[in-house]
């Protein structure tokens, strides 16, 4: 273990952890699907999701780790199911494919801190202008890309955890006082009201789904990074207590962000919460002009901290995801870690160039992507990537990862696992609840989630 390098403490793991799954998922994302689904009801079932359906794959996907000590692929070769391991080769494909796309928009929220450094807030109605200046956007991902790799080549303890003591309670201290701004304007009220107060006839079967999906989604499950940090963690941590602080912490910050960004979309709407739905461009266009309308330089400083704190949360996330390949080369090809960081990191950086060039910069990678259609939509090739690997294989990676512990490895294996550093497991209610969970509740919502997402991205049949 030492030679692979460890964590030097629980802590230092969870943030890690939290880390990877923190990120533009929660403050990006999460946003604009509660915006979306309605407000306050999603945010409800989003909660209920991520504690009755995701932290159990967690807490598989982390055992199965620290049984294992090895990477995704060599974690399944050492459990003697050498004829599973394509699942965990099926996550780092898809883990190289997010980091490729993922990158892309870490440069965009990159830039962004450089113009609400110099106050431009018209950047909002000059977004898609942007996104094509594929030179500048493109210098600010490999710069950022540069930085993951840095950080991943200093090691687990010397690198990730270190980053993570760092980055994430800076992260935390931003948004705090964000919040705390976003309070004191005019109709804030409101777009709390909006995030807090659930009106359940607005939970309609496509909310629920949503909310299921972001929920998995936002933790990082089905890709190999929770048992790629989990090979690193201490046979004495408690694995159970340890990732429900995880699922807590990933929660929380997604909760922040809504304290954070509906009460500035209730000032900037004058109480109407219009905008509140406007999608991904939520936080590259509605907020900058919200930004705009606080004005001077308050306008800019608070526009300037929260892209610099975006940029945290996606360096947590793009970190973990270029530790999953690195931690496969490392172990397998006995590739040294430096080498292989910088390798890695260069080939996902060209993989992603469709994806930075297919937002209007080349036809071909934009609109005129036609060999794929989102629900019978032509779209373009960095959403064909992120329905392909996001969408699509990290639901069927967490279905077969729970089944695989479940029925293949069996539960007494896991319960073992999981026994070791929390005394008190055996014969607990816990116990009970992620044996019915992972053996059969997570498989069957999460093969069912697959199916449709299937059906309706790829072949545009709408079932829910």
């Amino acid at each position: 273990m030492g030679a692979r390098g460890n964590f030097s403490s629980k802590m230092g793991f969870i943030l890690a952890a939290a880390g990877s799954a923190v990120g533009l998922g929660n403050i990006w994302g999460f946003p604009f699907e509660v915006g979306q689904g309605g407000g306050a009801a999603f945010v409800v079932v989003y909660l209920i999701f991520c504690f009755i359906l995701c932290y159990p794959v967690m807490v598989t996907e982390i055992a199965i780790g620290r049984k294992t000590q090895k990477n995704a692929v060599g974690a399944f070769n050492d459990l003697g199911f050498r004829k599973w391991n394509f699942v965990g080769k099926l996550g780092i494909f898809s883990g190289v494919l997010i980091l490729s796309f993922y990158n892309v928009i870490a440069g965009w929220a990159f830039g962004y801190i450089f113009e609400m450094v110099a106050g431009n807030f018209s950047i909002a109605d000059q977004f898609g202008e942007y996104i094509k200046n594929v030179f500048k956007v493109g210098s600010y991902g490999l710069i950022f890309m540069g930085v993951t790799a840095f950080v991943v080549s200093k090691g687990v303890s010397g690198g990730i955890e270190r980053a993570a003591k760092l980055l994430m309670p800076t992260l935390i201290i931003m948004m705090i006082i964000i919040v705390g701004y976003a309070m004191t304007l005019p109709n804030a009220l409101d777009g709390l009201k909006f995030y807090l107060v659930p009106d359940f006839s607005k939970l309609t079967p496509s909310v629920l789904y949503n909310a299921m999906g972001q929920a998995f989604f936002s933790l990082s499950l089905g890709m190999g990074a929770l048992i790629t940090y989990g090979s690193y963690v201490n046979k004495n941590d408690n694995i159970v207590s340890s990732a429900a602080l995880i699922t807590l912490t990933d929660v929380g910050i997604a909760l922040l962000a809504g304290l954070m960004i509906f009460p500035l979309i209730g000032f900037m709407s004058g109480g109407t919460m219009e905008g509140a739905g406007s999608g991904p461009g939520l936080i590259f266009v509605t907020l900058p002009e919200i930004f705009g309308e606080i004005g001077g330089a308050l306008g800019a400083i608070t526009g300037t901290l929260f892209f610099t704190l975006l940029c945290f949360a996606a360096l947590t996330s793009t970190v973990s995801l270029l530790e999953v390949p690195i931690s496969y080369v490392v172990d397998e090809l006995k590739i040294r870690r430096k080498r292989a960081a910088w390798i890695v990191a260069t080939v996902i950086f060209i993989i992603g160039i469709p994806s930075l060039i297919g937002n209007g910069y080349s036809d071909f990678f934009s609109t005129a992507f036609t060999t794929y259609k989102d629900g019978g939509i032509d779209t373009d090739f960095l959403s064909f990537v992120g329905a392909l690997a996001n969408d699509t294989i990290l639901p069927l990676g967490g279905c077969m990862i729970a089944f695989f512990a479940a029925h293949v490895w069996k539960k007494h294996n896991l319960d073992e696992e999981l026994a070791q550093g929390a005394p008190g497991y055996k014969g607990s209610f816990v116990q009970k609840y992620l044996n019915f969970a992972i053996g059969y509740f997570a498989p069957i919502v999460l093969a069912v989630v697959f199916v449709f997402t299937v059906l309706f991205k790829f072949f545009g049949i709408q079932i829910l």
